[in-house]
């Protein structure tokens, strides 16, 4: 296994490779990169590990330079991860998601040269559909894992209707208490004009009957 490389940097920004005892360039450790050399960049005064800040000095002269490959609005969307609680998700994806796009590198490049029937557009349509999936199954497999099971599904805990009483169940579906002014089942109710019953009149004794 081969040894780290191990580049100093000094208190004036100056970066000394030990490998070859030789002061070196920001645009030198950029070709270490290119060159898949492992190598680390510490403080030559605490020895503390300066490798990001380095790194992200090289893709900031790289953005100043030609044609930038970090546009504002993904730059936005990165800060906005920043302190948020799937900060670490999205560091995860992104590795996994440019580990994906490096082991399709050679295939990606046969087809831009050769075509195959298809446009470039359509190459990176393919290219990003595949990431969305693999960021999907990614997803669904920390959510799946932090939620119990059963967690929001109504089936899963079922509720009894209340239980109606026996009043209840013997009274009729909309009955409720009578109007003023209406009659009740034992009242007759008057004739079609309205009038009340005539009065039955007193039969009076027959002439010269008598009274018993």
């Amino acid at each position: 296994m081969a040894k780290t490389r191990i580049v100093k940097k000094y208190p004036n920004r100056r970066l000394y490779d030990t490998v070859i005892s030789s002061y070196v360039t920001v645009e030198d450790i950029r070709q270490l990169v290119t060159d898949g050399e492992d190598f680390e960049v510490q403080d030559a005064k605490t020895g503390a590990d300066l490798t990001r800040q380095v790194l992200l000095q090289i893709i900031s002269e790289c953005e100043e330079k030609g044609q930038p490959m970090l546009s504002t609005r993904l730059l936005s969307q990165l800060i906005r991860f920043y302190g948020d609680q799937l900060q670490g998700f999205m560091a995860s994806y992104l590795e996994r998601s440019l580990q994906t796009f490096l082991d399709q590198q050679q295939q990606f490049r046969s087809q831009l040269n050769t075509v195959l029937g298809q446009s470039p557009l359509s190459v990176f349509q393919t290219m990003t559909e595949r990431n969305l999936e693999l960021f999907k199954q990614f997803q669904s497999g920390v959510i799946g894992a932090a939620i119990p099971p059963g967690f929001g599904n109504p089936s899963a805990t079922p509720t009894n209707p209340p239980n109606r009483s026996a009043s209840d169940s013997r009274k009729p579906h909309g009955s409720g208490p009578q109007r003023s002014g209406q009659q009740s089942s034992g009242q007759q109710s008057s004739g079609p004009q309205g009038s009340a019953a005539r009065p039955i009149p007193a039969v009076r004794p027959m002439p010269g009957s008598r009274k018993l």
